[in-house]
């Protein structure tokens, strides 16, 4: 069966004291309705359509980055979720199968959820709504059931005493046929205390046509949503946590799971050691057996087996670490390739580089990759040797089993098996430190005598 996802993700987010629109808000370095569509695409869907208001255009380009195939329509006067739904019917015009409807602000809805709100569907339920048994409802639609269906959802504004002691609450996420979901829509009206359009509506409406309603429910958790910067920080939390679990039940050791943060992707293979106060980035991919020590920032990385980075270390966007290579502290690797066993153990910069296998690089080693203008590459070859304090000016290359001695600038290519001095000959001033520093010591006594 075709299905559609509708994403409604035009609000401004008042309370989160911000000028962006909310659902470009992050957790684990991912905006929330990039976790939002997470699990509406498991069920592979054939359409998208997120519906914009504040800040769209900027939701547009995110929604581009993201997957082109996400079509963007425009909420222009936010007057509901009813009315934000019905903006995407044009987008979905004559289109068949189901429609699932989610929230750009409620990151944690699982595949198995929507995958049981389908269930129900197939199983004769014209609409599916999601709903939750809250620890404390407070403020939240409460879904009205009458002989195992659901008879109406009520919002809390509008509801009596007696329904505002029901316990199960409206997420919000609807299934439905596509053409019956946008018929319902179009009839809902605005008569409540709010003044606005509720999708909750449709429920009672479908009613009365005489089809069924079935609410299928899921842990309170699935439907955090985000409206506050404390709920951002308790939705950050709560995917952190979830992602250490799955690390360590995955084979990882985290030595202190509190200080270890991932990003949305991250992947990490089982035996690798990870130790306290690491950060993920996204884009990061750890083989097998490595071990990344403390305090390192990763993104945009990869790490191959045997292999220790850190700690201190950072690599960005484009490091490839290769089989047992180690990367010391206070290094930074940039679109690099680290050869196989090769060593860059402290304090250097290796940017736009291959560094073949075995190659050592001593401390203090820059590649100078950077003209002002452009990015040069450069070239250390199998098993070379880079001495301390080497500035390797780009382009330029090493061979193989070369050497380059402490404190040189490289600007030339150096062969094969070659060593390359390029530092200036050492001169040596008998007694001159000395006359030196009495001259200047005399001209700062000379100095403070004057201003006394």
């Amino acid at each position: 069966m075709s299905i559609s996802l509708i994403v409604l993700a035009a609000g401004r987010g008042t309370r989160m004291q911000s000028d962006r629109p909310k659902v470009l808000h992050e957790i684990a370095h991912a905006p929330l309705f990039q976790h939002a569509l997470a699990a509406g695409m498991t069920l592979a869907p054939d359409r998208i359509v997120l519906v914009a208001g504040h800040g769209a255009a900027e939701v547009q380009r995110a929604a581009e980055r993201l997957d082109p195939r996400i079509e963007v329509v425009l909420q222009e006067e936010q007057r509901g979720t009813a009315h934000a739904v019905a903006q995407a019917g044009p987008a979905l015009e004559g289109v068949e199968g189901d429609a699932f409807v989610l929230y750009g602000d409620t990151p944690f809805i699982r595949p198995e959820t929507l995958q049981a709100m389908s269930a129900a569907r197939a199983d004769g339920a014209a609409l599916v709504v999601l709903g939750f048994e809250a620890a404390d409802p407070g403020r939240y639609g409460r879904i009205v059931a009458e002989n195992g269906d659901v008879a109406r959802i009520v919002e809390w504004k509008d509801a009596t005493e007696a329904e505002r002691a029901i316990r199960l609450c409206n997420s919000g996420v609807i299934c439905a046929d596509a053409s019956l979901l946008f018929e319902l829509v179009a009839e809902v009206r605005d008569d409540n205390a709010a003044g606005e359009f509720y999708l909750t509506d449709i429920v009672g409406l479908a009613r009365g046509r005489g089809l069924s309603v079935r609410a299928v429910t899921c842990p309170e958790a699935e439907t955090l949503g985000i409206n506050t910067r404390a709920e951002l920080a308790a939705a950050e939390a709560a995917f952190q946590t979830a992602a250490r679990a799955r690390a360590m039940a995955a084979g990882v050791t985290l030595m202190a799971p509190e200080t270890a943060f991932f990003a949305h992707d991250t992947e990490i293979g089982a035996d690798t050691i990870v130790e306290p106060n690491v950060v993920f980035g996204p884009g990061v991919r750890i083989a097998p057996g490595a071990h990344i020590r403390a305090f390192s920032h990763l993104e945009g990385a990869q790490v191959a087996p045997g292999a220790v980075v850190g700690p201190y270390a950072r690599l960005r966007p484009g490091a490839e670490i290769s089989k047992d290579a180690r990367i010391g502290n206070f290094v930074e690797i940039k679109s690099a390739e680290i050869g196989a066993g090769a060593k860059v153990n402290h304090l250097s910069y290796v940017g736009d580089a291959v560094v073949g296998a075995g190659a050592n690089l001593g401390a203090g080693t820059v590649t100078c990759n950077y003209d002002g203008v452009f990015k040069h590459r450069t070239e250390i070859g199998a098993n070379a040797f880079i001495g301390s304090s080497t500035m390797l000016v780009a382009p330029v290359r090493v061979g193989a089993e070369a050497m380059t001695a402490s404190g040189s600038v490289v600007t030339g290519d150096v062969p094969e098996g070659a060593l390359a001095l390029a530092r200036a000959r050492q001169v040596n001033k008998p007694g001159l430190a000395r006359r030196l520093m009495e001259r200047l010591r005399a001209l700062k006594a000379a100095r403070s005598k004057g201003t006394s």
